[in-house]
């Protein structure tokens, strides 16, 4: 080992520098299946099979309170499963529930009684945490277990459109606070995601859509042919067509997790966030409505206004951006909300805020991802403010 020098007046200082690099691979699988806690249903124990173990692997189960709800019967069923598997799974506990919605991330005090659970029933980072639920259920519990021994397995079961083509398969968790979306919050890859088919027949229409935004979202910016037959298909998810849906569901979550895999960047230390192209408008919508509007209605408009932007620059051609409203439009997304023209102090439009907020959020320097032709992406480092509240006024217009 070298020596630390001595600092004398007149000597020469020498300094060291120990230059660590790890490259820490993390494997995580992605299934799709139906009816997940069938007794005959062989995924989940197939993932507790991954470790093998002398004894049955301790486990927590978080429920949504939404999804249960809905579907009165699911602790029961996870309860059952327990009991069918009980020679690779143990639950703790009977099934925890949640709040769910936006609210969910709302409520740290809520955060630290589950962490205290877990703690308390004397789970190690070899016990799991199988979170079922939509995404910000998703988001809040992770953030829990992830504190907890600095991070417990947790296998996620995202039960909406959203949370499971977008962000029930990626790598983030998290909480709102001080009146930030997601400004508290972890990077935790789950141990698996189970994606279930069958809890989506438990939706209410505005979360059956939701995740539609989405798909788009990734389509414009990373596939024109994927565009169109979202387009095409816009009637079939107004309609409930289960098969569309689930097509976009897997299609949506190929290419998030191949940018996660790809980008270079998975933990996001850069500034560039593609995921996040029309949230800079999406979370600001949420956060001004006291999370009224979901988080997949303020996409569905943050990515139309956005889109509006772009054709302004000659980024994007006008005939695209009429096929995204249309397609919007037809699958009921409502687009445009009061919050649209509510105004701050200075008399400018209090939307643009979000454009400080994204900043803030970035380490402030803005980067914001926009279409460069269909299929194509670019990052610009400044916005127009002007020529956005004009896309912002053509926007409100073109649906009245």
């Amino acid at each position: 080992m070298p020596k630390t020098p001595s600092a004398g007046k007149n000597e020469a200082r020498v300094e060291y520098a120990i230059r660590q690099q790890l490259a820490v691979p993390f494997v995580y699988p992605v299934w799709f299946t139906r009816d997940l806690f069938d007794a005959a249903n062989p995924t989940l124990r197939a993932v507790l099979e991954r470790d093998a173990r002398p004894e049955p692997h301790r486990a927590l189960a978080v429920l949504d309170a939404g999804l249960v709800s809905a579907y009165p019967a699911l602790p029961e069923r996870v309860t059952a499963y327990g009991a069918a598997h009980a020679d690779v799974l143990n639950w703790v506990v009977p099934p925890v529930q949640w709040p769910g919605g936006e609210a969910a991330k709302n409520d740290c005090a809520r955060v630290w009684r589950l962490v205290d659970l877990i703690v308390e029933k004397r789970m190690c980072r070899h016990s799991f945490v199988v979170i079922v639920g939509g995404g910000a259920v998703l988001d809040a519990a992770g953030f829990a277990a992830a504190l907890v021994h600095r991070g417990m397995r947790v296998i996620r079961v995202p039960s909406t459109t959203l949370a499971q083509n977008d962000a029930g398969v990626g790598v983030k968790n998290g909480l709102n606070g001080v009146g930030g979306k997601n400004a508290i919050g972890t990077f935790h890859p789950p141990y698996a995601v189970l994606n279930d088919f069958a809890l989506l027949s438990h939706l209410p229409f505005i979360h059956w859509i939701g995740g539609v935004a989405e798909a788009f979202k990734v389509a414009l910016i990373k596939s024109a042919p994927f565009f169109r037959e979202c387009c095409a298909r816009a009637a079939r998810y107004r309609d409930h067509d289960a098969a569309a849906l689930e097509d976009l569901i897997v299609r949506c979550a190929e290419f998030h997790l191949a940018h996660i895999r790809a980008n270079g960047d998975p933990f996001e230390t850069g500034r560039a966030r593609p995921l996040d192209f029309g949230h800079w408008a999406a979370h600001k919508l949420e956060v001004m409505s006291g999370f009224r509007i979901s988080h997949g209605e303020a996409v569905a408009t943050g990515l139309l206004l956005d889109a509006i932007y772009a054709s302004h620059q000659g980024w994007l051609a006008v005939r695209h951006v009429t096929a995204l409203r249309d397609a919007l439009h037809t699958i009921g997304f409502p687009l445009v909300y009061p919050e649209l023209q509510q105004r701050a102090a200075d008399g400018s439009l209090a939307l643009l805020g979000g454009l400080d907020d994204f900043r803030e959020h970035l380490g402030g320097a803005l980067c914001v991802t926009f279409p460069r032709g269909l299929g194509r992406k670019q990052e610009v480092q400044e916005i127009d403010r002007v020529l956005m509240q004009r896309a912002v006024e053509q926007l409100v217009s073109a649906a009245g």
